[in-house]
């Protein structure tokens, strides 16, 4: 079975550059890629949609919760297939990887994490970006610690994530359109971020690549901490959340984390080289 993702398999105006190597973990098809490549290759292939009229790549992320949900609704799953690259956000992924393949997924590729190494690299290549959300405050203190970290960042905008009013989609795809950032940080949660990004992303003028985030200004803002690291390195992240916040967690990773682990050792196969971007000028 060939393993990809994405519909960008129309004609590539330009040779292609971008071969990603590709991994079916869990019943998903999972990039190959560390947090520096990938970084790299948002911004680039951002960078070089850039005043085009091509609709926005998609970028999404894997954790055994959405192995999970993938595999219980058909329809969701659709939505992840959707996109044109999903990374590994979480470490079981790895942990397994290690196990079935001769060429693992090289490390845990955190949305958290990522979002700073994206950071320092748009802010050297003069590439901007669009936090869109989380509550209002938290996305404005967000927004005020992504500039205190990275000065030199151009933040093209930001907006409160709920979009619950009659209006409030086509208000915000206006501002990010007038806006016109290379990277769309869109964190709703999944699956109504996959939705979102999906139904939108034809209508979306001037943005490079959608990235889809989660949770993601909850800990840039600060609001929740991140787990120790040991803790994140043992692929216990879901524990700590667990401890935060029992009442909401507890029972979801009860359910989800033994069917994740049954995906993960049942539905993982062989790497393959997937032309998953065949070209940053491919639309």
């Amino acid at each position: 079975m060939l393993a990809q993702t994405g519909p960008l398999y129309g004609e590539a105006i330009t040779k292609p550059q971008h071969d990603v190597p590709v991994a079916v973990i869990g019943g998903l098809p999972i990039a190959v890629m560390d947090r520096a490549q990938t970084a790299e290759l948002m911004v680039d292939a951002a960078l070089a949609r850039r005043d085009s009229a091509w609709r926005p790549l998609l970028f999404t992320s894997a954790n055994g919760q959405v192995l999970s949900m993938c595999a219980r609704d058909a329809r969701v799953r659709d939505l992840f297939l959707a996109a044109d690259l999903i990374q590994a956000d979480g470490m079981p992924l790895v942990f397994v990887s290690r196990l079935f393949h001769q060429t693992p997924l090289p490390e845990r590729v955190a949305t958290t994490d990522l979002f700073h190494d994206v950071a320092l690299v748009a802010q050297q290549r003069g590439a901007s970006v669009y936090l869109l959300g989380a509550a209002k405050a938290v996305v404005n203190q967000a927004m005020r610690r992504v500039r205190e970290l990275y000065p030199g960042l151009k933040i093209a905008g930001h907006g409160c994530g709920y979009l619950r009013r009659e209006g409030d989609e086509d208000r915000v795809i206006a501002e990010i359109n007038q806006a016109r950032p290379d990277i769309l940080w869109l964190g709703l949660g999944a699956p109504t971020e996959q939705e979102f990004a999906i139904r939108h992303r034809d209508r979306l003028r001037g943005v490079g690549l959608i990235k889809t985030s989660g949770g993601l200004f909850d800990f840039v803002s600060g609001k929740n901490p991140r787990a120790p690291v040991w803790m994140q390195r043992a692929g216990l992240e879901w524990a700590y959340r667990i401890y935060l916040e029992p009442r909401r967690l507890a029972g979801r990773y009860l359910i989800t984390n033994p069917h994740a682990l049954f995906l993960l050792l049942t539905r993982t196969r062989g790497v393959e080289m997937v032309p998953m971007i065949r070209s940053v000028h491919a639309p």
